[in-house]
């Protein structure tokens, strides 16, 4: 089994730019508000609503499991869907386009990994499908690999 380094990196990217963004985020003084009830009640201010999308309503705690997921998934030697790396690429540059330079923009290193991963593995088959037998690409092909 050969671990997908650029998985394992897109991975651990990702949870990084989580933890990040909560630490950035974490020190606040609303948390009292938010403890005691006051968004749940309508009592909380338009600052205090809007800080807590930022940080424990956000993305963070996804993003995060999403970066152990896919650093798993590299040390087993699978990679993430190339749709995965298109999707959060998309992701991170539309909300860029609208924020302007932002923690976004970092979104896009894993997004990048993620494609260029894919599309290495794509090549090495091709390349393995081009000097490979065709009697023994079909028996590869019913193998479970």
């Amino acid at each position: 089994m050969i671990k997908k380094r650029l998985t394992v990196a897109a991975g651990w990217s990702l949870a990084t730019i989580g933890v990040l963004h909560a630490v950035v985020f974490l020190p606040h003084p609303h948390w009292d508000e938010w403890l005691s009830g006051g968004l749940r009640s309508g009592e909380g201010g338009d600052a205090s609503l809007s800080v807590f999308w930022a940080l424990p309503g956000s993305f963070v705690v996804p993003l995060v499991l999403l970066g152990l997921l896919v650093v798993r998934l590299g040390r087993r030697g699978e990679r993430a869907p190339a749709y995965a790396g298109w999707a959060l690429g998309g992701w991170a540059a539309g909300c860029a386009l609208l924020i302007g330079p932002s923690g976004f923009l970092l979104g896009l290193v894993p997004a990048g990994l993620l494609i260029a991963e894919d599309l290495l593995a794509r090549r090495r088959d091709a390349a393995r499908d081009a000097s490979t037998p065709a009697a023994e690409r079909r028996r590869y092909a019913r193998s479970p690999h």
